[in-house]
């Protein structure tokens, strides 16, 4: 069960309509899990500073259970995504930073239990 969040300092209405389901999709072929499990949120317009710069970046946090667990791994996935995110976006490649989070099926709440159990 993957979340994946991207945070950028541009505006919401220089974003792509449907931006949301596309990375949802993006991230679900790029991580191998079904996109049913893929969990999205896109936060615009925040105020955001990457390298010391104001000028427009993102960030993605990418959390999960057993895909982003080593360098490896997440030297491929990192490739991908920024492959998506620069494509939609209309960033550099300098302007955008990943971070990836490995996550246990106990810290993952789902039909008043834990994954662990399901």
């Amino acid at each position: 069960m993957p979340f994946v969040e991207l945070e950028t300092s541009l505006p919401a209405a220089r974003l792509p309509p449907g931006l949301a389901l596309e990375l949802c999709n993006a991230a679900a072929a790029i991580l191998g899990k079904p996109a049913e499990r893929v969990n999205v949120t896109v936060r615009s317009g925040l105020p955001m500073v990457l390298s010391g710069s104001a000028e427009p970046c993102a960030q993605l946090i990418v959390s999960s259970i057993g895909v982003v667990g080593s360098a490896e791994q997440n030297r491929e996935h990192s490739a991908r995504f920024f492959d998506f995110l620069t494509a939609q976006l209309g960033l550099g490649a300098e302007r955008i930073v990943i971070r990836f989070f490995p996550l246990e099926p106990w810290q993952i709440g789902k039909n008043r239990t834990v994954m662990t159990f399901l």
